[in-house]
């Protein structure tokens, strides 16, 4: 994976609706700024249950969005990321309405999963209870299933059926996606909730033993048709840790609201601990097309007595900070408020978690970009985009909050913004100093600065950031919270205030 920074996009939500006007977006407006994206899914249809998390046909571009040919011409100028959506796809794909009306005499009978499959002689209230799932209840939904009713595995929506990954027909399944991609000149995938792809009796069915046998059986064979894996896994932190040794690439999930904790309270402790231990393999987000997750710095959430980054009080403390600075729009669009019932993240852009403070926010943009990984910027973030509640109100999809769609207009209204010019010469600081592909070091005073460093192996370029959130604490507070340095090859530059003075390249 390049190490330059990275855009995530709905390809029908970041221009005139297409994947060929959003790569015209990528080569004029932001040329420079990102040099790969991540397409979130634009596979038939782009539009259902899960804004197309729950394909139809995950091998066919839905030709309101345009096709292959679309995908491979991007490719010619950027580093192209697509999901692969390993645990389940959807109740009205062709596979699943055949096992509806033929039921076992479908040859499709063994991709998915029902209740009885994975506990052949039952299950115990214990054994249902221990199943560990994003959203409240049990992972089954009633389906017909051949004229009967069968309780099939369904993890987070009842239209998105799991899928067997033990079955050859499962398995057979997941390769013709990887074909496919490979063929289009994809580079690299995201492994799509995969830490609820291996289901197993008697575990949590939630990143046990079995599910990194299934990762390592996927990362062989995209490597073998050249596609590196990111692995997206919300878990307890040194989960986390652990996973990052196993796959190319992790998400860095627990830098989003532990930047926040650190800009409410201007108590480094936290960030600076993470920073000395988080796995360097990362790919670093502050904003995602889902909401802002919380449960990668808590305590562990099968087993309290394992502490978390921050206690969970500060969580807590955390969440209500969100809900507050958005007024109350976060809350409306978490949880039981709305119809999505995320158990482990908060809906809200990150603009606005922040109170819609510039300076905080390219604070932390700073601070992401500074530390070793691939930073990738989600599209809303891109242009500092606040809560969309009209789009929350029509849908009610929490989730919606953060998914605006930008007409061109509205994009080119937006690059005019201080603050989202300061994100852009951020972005071209960062693809282009020779510095951030050195050795990197982190110094902190314990309490509310953090010094990141980096220093080539020739010695000819450094890049610092100081880090001092006691200079601007408060939403409202208008004074810059970084200062950054760096050296390139006209000699050494300084700025107090990436908004007022955002660096030149």
């Amino acid at each position: 994976m390049k190490n330059a920074v990275q855009l995530i996009t709905y390809a029908n939500r970041f221009g005139d609706g297409t994947i060929a006007s959003m790569t015209d977006m990528l080569r004029t407006r932001f040329e420079g700024v990102y040099e790969g994206v991540h397409i979130l899914p634009f596979f038939t249809p782009f539009d259902g249950a899960d804004a197309g998390f729950d394909p139809i046909d995950h091998t066919q571009v839905d030709s309101r969005l345009g096709s292959w040919d679309d995908v491979t011409e991007l490719s010619h100028t950027h580093e192209i990321m697509v999901d692969t959506i390993v645990n389940h796809m959807s109740w009205q794909s062709h596979q699943f309405q055949d096992v509806i009306v033929k039921g076992e005499e479908s040859p499709y009978a063994r991709m998915f999963l029902t209740m009885s499959s994975v506990f052949p002689d039952g299950a115990t209230e214990e054994e249902l209870a221990g199943i560990y799932r994003p959203r409240p209840g049990l992972p089954f939904t009633h389906y017909t299933w051949g004229g009967a009713t069968r309780l099939v595995w369904t993890t987070f929506t009842p239209q998105q059926v799991d899928i067997d990954t033990d079955s050859q027909e499962g398995w057979d399944y997941l390769l013709s996606i990887l074909d496919r991609l490979a063929a289009s000149h994809v580079q690299d995938i995201r492994l799509d909730a995969v830490g609820y792809g291996a289901k197993e009796a008697g575990t949590s069915c939630f990143m046990t033993p079995k599910t990194f046998d299934l990762i390592g059986r996927i990362k062989t064979e995209a490597a073998q048709r050249g596609l590196e894996t990111l692995i997206e896994v919300h878990s307890y932190y040194k989960k986390q840790i652990g996973i990052a040794s196993k796959v190319d690439r992790v998400y860095d999930f627990a830098l989003p609201p532990l930047l926040l904790h650190t800009l409410f309270t201007g108590d480094t402790s936290a960030l600076a601990h993470w920073i000395e231990v988080r796995p360097n393999n990362a790919v670093n987000v502050l904003d995602t097309h889902d909401g802002i997750g919380v449960i990668d710095i808590g305590s562990d959430q099968l087993d309290r007595s394992l502490k978390g980054l921050i206690p969970d009080e500060a969580v807590d403390s955390l969440v209500t900070t969100i809900h507050a600075n958005t007024h109350g729009e976060s809350a409306a669009a978490t949880g039981a408020a709305a119809s999505n019932l995320d158990l482990y993240q908060v809906n809200s852009t990150y603009y606005s978690a922040l109170g819609c403070n510039d300076q905080h926010y390219i604070a932390a943009r700073a601070v992401q970009f500074f530390l070793p990984g691939i930073p990738q910027v989600y599209y809303v973030g891109a242009l500092a985009g606040a809560n969309d509640m009209e789009l929350l109100a029509t849908t009610n999809n929490g989730r919606d909050i953060n998914r605006h769609y930008y007409s061109v207009a509205e994009i080119d209204r937006n690059l005019e913004r201080p603050v989202v010019r300061a994100l852009n010469a951020l972005c071209r600081l960062s693809n282009t100093l020779d510095a951030f592909n050195g050795e990197f070091s982190c110094t902190a005073d314990g309490e509310r600065s953090i010094t990141l460093n980096w220093t080539a192996a020739d010695g000819a370029s450094t890049a610092s950031l100081n880090f001092e959130p006691s200079r601007g604490l408060g939403v409202d507070s208008a004074a810059s919270v970084v200062s950054l340095t760096w050296t390139d090859a006209a000699g050494e530059h300084r700025s107090d205030d990436l908004i007022a003075d955002p660096p030149t390249v």
